[in-house]
């Protein structure tokens, strides 16, 4: 479960190691390579400086007042027939703390009136719309429970227009092994038997101590939203595991004000190669969600990262709090991003037109790998922008030895640092990336460890970014501690981190002061690093105390 981020102290400790040992640097870089000088001459298209599209529709998830009856279901009702006999308008009310045992099934109906499933406690005993669902709330909550290795719940092909709300969904103590616990979709090969208009809400759906299973929910399916819920013990040892996950359904999603936990990968979309010809998960909206692994999971199960994207567009990540990611299956990067033929049937696979902003990434080996990927895909990952994100104790003691903030491999393209602050102890940016990169690394305020910016085989700084970047754009960056004759004109140098003039580094406070020499030192005139405010407002209440 959740834990206090550690004291100030030891964010304190990570800062001054990320630093590194360079030779003090004067406030601005002078004299660069002629190299880097041709690079920024290089002038960009419009589409290498614009915003990454956002999703073009967000799923509605707003109560609709029934237009049918109220079903009461006792326990030991039969809620299959009740499910096959509903209509649309209907409300299955389930005895709160009542068991239901089964792999249920959601039919086809005729009609796009909600069909709710949903505790028949009365309103003011469960979480108010908009508020998250927490396991202190199982007694008001009927109990779904799978007997076996199958889903509690699935939807027949093209199944639509149903809200589960207030409903604790599992498996028996006694079953093991499970591929996924509510699966919306699955192998359907036609965008008619998709099915959609699906809603999570306010539940409980979680596995046990000793279940290895691939997914707590499958989103194969399309306008699906997992909304107000926590999603836990979603692990196995074998095989990656997922809170959520989604390949073959073309969206769009909504995952909003969640707690989840995921031992592979909290949230991942793609992984498999669609059914579906050239289809693509879209306009995906990731808000105000704790992506977590309690650490008392190292060493026991299968762990990669918190959040990856293999083929997705226009996404919209923002709000989220991601938290511990160590060194296990994967490096320890705390989010990765590619374009992945993952079985090698799909080479439309794309990760493209992502937006990443206002988050919190902290306890990770690593924070975010950015992709090309190979040669199998017909679009490397691209128009991805990274602005106003918190990194917090990264190549933090214990979770491994990768210690970088950034890096990029193969050929991404249309990548964008801007306003973010965060310190690492080994590198800021890591590259090996082929030369048709465009890359955008400005106004963030970083440590520079202990090779700061630096390419595969050649060496730090300017000579690294010439090699790997040309036609790159990277200024009015803060580097602490970087040596002044290593990094192109235009970024601050400031030796240490007092020389920067934070509010208060000891209490763990970035923003800088009133008497800082680089406030308003931003191409767009704001002061260097991410709007912690900002982000503050955005985070506030997602990483909620536990029971």
């Amino acid at each position: 479960m959740p834990v206090l981020s550690p004291p100030n102290a030891i964010a304190l400790a990570i800062l001054a190691a990320a630093v590194g040992c360079g030779r003090a640097g004067a406030a601005v870089n002078g004299d660069f390579d002629s190299a880097f000088a041709k690079m920024t001459s290089q002038p960009m298209s419009p589409r290498d400086t614009a915003a990454p599209e956002l999703p073009r529709v967000l799923v509605d998830t707003r109560l609709t007042a029934p237009t049918g009856r109220r079903v009461v279901l006792a326990r030991g009702g039969d809620l299959q027939r009740a499910l096959d006999d509903a209509q649309p308008g209907d409300v299955l009310l389930l005895a709160p703390g009542a068991e239901f045992a089964g792999n249920f099934v959601l039919p086809r109906k005729n009609g796009d009136a909600w069909i709710t499933i949903r505790s028949g406690a009365p309103d003011a005993r469960l979480p108010a719309a908009e508020s998250r669902v927490t396991p202190a709330y199982v007694g008001q909550l009927p109990r779904l429970v799978s007997p076996n290795g199958d889903p509690t719940i699935r939807t027949e092909p093209g199944a639509h227009h149903y809200r589960l709300l207030a409903l604790e969904i599992t498996t028996a103590p006694t079953v093991t092994r499970n591929d996924a616990i509510v699966a919306f979709g699955g192998g359907q090969s036609a965008l008619a038997d998709v099915p959609h208009h699906l809603i999570i809400d306010r539940s409980y759906v979680h596995g046990h101590d000793r279940l290895n299973t691939k997914r707590c929910v499958a989103l194969n399916s399309a306008t699906t939203a997992v909304v107000d819920s926590y999603l836990a013990d979603c692990h196995h040892l074998d095989y990656d595991s997922q809170a959520i996950v989604g390949w073959n359904g073309p969206g769009p999603f909504k995952i909003v004000n969640n707690y989840l936990e995921g031992a592979g990968e909290n949230v991942m979309f793609g992984g498999g190669d669609p059914k579906i010809d050239k289809l693509v998960p879209s306009d995906i909206e990731i808000r105000r969600n704790h992506f977590y692994k309690p650490m008392a999971w190292r060493g026991r199960w299968r762990i990669k990262n918190l959040f990856e994207l293999k083929n997705a567009q226009r996404v919209l990540v923002e709000g989220n709090v991601f938290e511990n990611c160590w060194e296990a299956a994967q490096a320890g990067f705390a989010i990765a991003l590619k374009s992945e033929n993952q079985d090698g049937h799909a080479p439309w696979s794309v990760t493209r037109d992502v937006t990443m902003r206002f988050n919190k990434i902290q306890n990770a080996a690593g924070g975010i790998d950015i992709m090309g990927t190979g040669t199998n895909v017909d679009e490397m990952a691209n128009h991805i922008l990274v602005r106003d994100n918190i990194f917090e104790r990264i190549g933090a003691a214990g979770l491994g030895d990768l210690g970088r903030l950034w890096q990029l491999v193969e050929e991404p393209n249309r990548i964008t640092f801007d306003h973010n602050t965060g310190f690492a102890p080994n590198a800021a940016l890591m590259l090996d990336v082929g030369q048709k990169s465009f890359i955008t690394v400005t106004n963030n305020v970083l440590a520079r460890g202990q090779y700061g910016i630096v390419g595969s085989n050649q060496g730090e700084g300017t000579r690294a970014i010439a090699f790997y970047l040309p036609g790159a754009v990277i200024r009015n960056n803060v580097i602490i501690g970087a040596p002044a004759e290593t990094y192109p004109a235009g970024n601050f140098l400031p030796p240490t981190p007092g020389d920067v003039g934070f509010r208060d580094v000891a209490r763990g406070d970035f923003r800088l002061a009133a008497s800082s020499r680089f406030r308003g030192s931003a191409t767009d005139r704001r002061d260097p690093g991410a709007d912690i405010d900002a982000v503050e407002k955005a985070t506030r209440g997602v990483a909620l105390a536990q029971p």
